[in-house]
């Protein structure tokens, strides 16, 4: 009978080891944890049982399961426990692994943060979504959600970590599928030459659901960088597409001149050229008349993404707005003495073409960058802003005359409408009023006629 229940006791054992093992593993909690959480269980039992004892303790061996209870230094059979004592042992356990599998879940995507995970569509609540994670739930808001995009019922989607807090006793993981990092993070998984570094993304900017500029450069002479992320026959590059509902993205080559990168950014326009002030952080390109609409881009996408990709202001310009700014500013520095070509020439190199440039920049600049004195620099600077208030006003009045001028043939053309409807009743009446004065005119001088006649006779 012994040995019976001696086997019974080993089998008992092994199967508690067993579970442990396959809580760890299902819940990613260390198994010394919850060995712990057990022994912390069976204490809690044991003083709901026996009352509070000064000394209780529960071991449990690692290697064989057994268990050794003490209340007051005397040992206890945890088979003597009554059926509430157990009770409470389960809620013990049931809340400890809870709160270590919530902890758990914390670390890992705490860790995961900035990185693309996979999951399922669940349910959705006043427009965010739920996504089953597989241990957990997260939660992808509506502004975290690409616009137009559209998904079905448990499919499977794609997103960014990007934010995991603890909450209501919760731990609230926020998903994004906007932010930048998310197509940075797609190029690791469908570039293999970005994910081993081989290509790197120097800079990205995004307007997600519409347009992505992405900035690459090969620390490999012999990889073309953007050829390596648009791959062949664009396979690659169209599978992030994809994946983004259709996005454009724009790869373009990475050039530490700054000059060389805003061309770049600003394809598909053809720039002519590029003035840099660094003192303003402005780059004033010119573009052919042609290829102004695609500098700006719809609604200025094009420009305000090259604007953000190379971290430079950006002005668009045609080449005969760019050389009336330029002639402006010539015959401004022309009537300061002491201003000579060489001083206008070294002026212009320093990005500043317009009156307005110099105005902005004001004469420090000019004092530490080209070394002339500080009297004369303030002259300059005067002299300029005295000729943009006048091009200022100029601008002014000949938006008004185009106001004015823009009034005036909507009245033309409508005056013609006035014509049309009045034309006709004026005309009726005319010819109604002559009808009556022949009439009356005849018909006095036939009564005349006969009346001479009838005096005759």
């Amino acid at each position: 009978m012994a040995k019976r229940l001696g086997d019974w006791e080993d089998s008992m054992n092994q199967e508690l080891l067993r579970i442990i093992d396959g809580i760890s593993r299902s819940r990613n909690i260390d198994r010394e944890v919850v060995f712990d959480d057990l022994e912390t269980a069976m204490v809690s039992a044991i003083r709901k049982a026996c009352g509070q004892a000064e000394l209780t303790t529960v071991t449990i061996n690692r290697q064989t399961g057994d268990i050794a209870a003490t209340v007051d230094g005397k040992p206890m059979s945890m088979t003597h426990l009554s059926r509430i004592a157990a009770q409470t042992a389960k809620q013990v356990i049931i809340q400890k692994l809870r709160e270590e599998e919530r902890g758990s879940i914390h670390d890992e995507y705490i860790e995961r943060r900035g990185q693309i995970v996979t999951g399922r569509t669940v349910r959705w609540e006043g427009g965010s979504m739920t996504v089953d994670l597989g241990r957990t739930e997260a939660y992808l808001p509506k502004n975290e959600q690409i616009p137009g995009e559209t998904h079905m019922p448990d499919e499977r989607i794609r997103a960014l970590v990007l934010d995991v807090r603890e909450q209501n006793n919760q731990v609230r993981i926020i998903l994004s599928r906007t932010h930048p990092d998310f197509i940075r993070r797609l190029f690791e998984l469908e570039v293999p030459e970005v994910a081993e570094k081989i290509i790197e993304i120097k800079a990205l900017a995004r307007e997600a659901g519409y347009r992505t500029k992405v900035a690459v450069s090969s620390l490999d002479p012999k990889v073309d960088p953007v050829g390596a992320c648009v791959g062949v026959r664009g396979s690659r590059i169209k599978n992030i597409v994809e994946e983004v509902a259709g996005e454009k993205i724009d790869i373009v080559r990475w050039h530490e001149s700054s000059k060389v990168l805003i061309a770049y950014s600003l394809k598909p326009a053809e720039v002519a050229d590029v003035a840099l002030c660094f003192e303003l952080g402005r780059a004033l390109v010119v573009v052919n008349d042609d290829q102004l609409s695609l500098a700006i881009g719809k609604r200025g996408q094009n420009v305000r993404l090259a604007a953000r990709l190379t971290t430079w202001d950006i002005d668009i310009l045609t080449p005969v707005e760019y050389n009336a700014g330029l002639d402006t500013l010539e015959k401004a520095l022309q009537s300061v003495d002491g201003v000579d070509s060489q001083l206008m020439d070294k002026i212009v190199a320093l990005g500043m073409v317009n009156v307005l440039d110099v105005e902005e920049v004001g004469p420090d600049p000019l004092v530490s960058e080209l070394g002339i004195d500080r009297l004369l620099a303030q002259r300059v600077v005067s002299r300029c802003a005295e000729e943009a208030k006048r091009v200022a006003e100029r601008q002014a009045s000949q938006r008004q005359s185009e106001r004015a001028g823009l009034a005036s043939e909507q009245l033309t053309e409508e005056e013609p409408v006035a014509q049309a409807q009045e034309g006709p009743q004026t005309d009726v009446q005319t010819d109604v009023q002559t009808d009556v004065q022949t009439d009356v005119q005849t018909d006095v001088q036939t009564d005349e006629q006969t009346d001479e006649q009838t005096d005759v006779q």
